[in-house]
């Protein structure tokens, strides 16, 4: 499988951490994983944002690992965020979650189901 990540010239470009677009060539499984929220094994939930954003992220990584994948097999990530104020936080962690990978991302502001929750990732990976 091969990831080929694209930024046309001719639109803005990405603020960094992420790629307009991403190609995947000689995939053999999508994996399209629901949206993960902050809750622990447990049903704990942190009380603040880099913390949730953490466990979120770990929750992703669970499905990943389930689905012998990783973040590098990440092709799309949609980040549901509470608020804009949690923003530059939310970006500091997914940096340091993904690396150097830069999959597509969409971040929205809206409600969240359980208003206790902060965030909620979902993403597409490919393999």
């Amino acid at each position: 499988m091969k990831l080929t990540s694209f930024n046309a010239r001719s639109a803005p470009q990405p603020a960094g951490g992420y790629s307009q677009a991403v190609a995947v060539d000689g995939a053999r499984r999508l994996l399209f994983i629901s949206g993960q929220v902050p809750e622990s094994l447990e049903g704990e939930l942190p009380a603040d944002f880099k913390s949730q954003a953490e466990l979120a992220w770990f929750n992703v990584c669970a499905q990943l690992t389930a689905a012998e994948m990783s973040v590098s097999n990440l092709v799309k990530v949609t980040m549901f965020l509470s608020s804009r104020e949690h923003a530059v936080e939310n970006s500091k962690v997914r940096a340091a979650v993904l690396g150097v990978h830069e999959p597509a991302l969409t971040v929205i502001i809206t409600g969240i189901y359980d208003e206790r929750w902060l965030l909620e990732i979902e993403a597409v990976a490919a393999s």
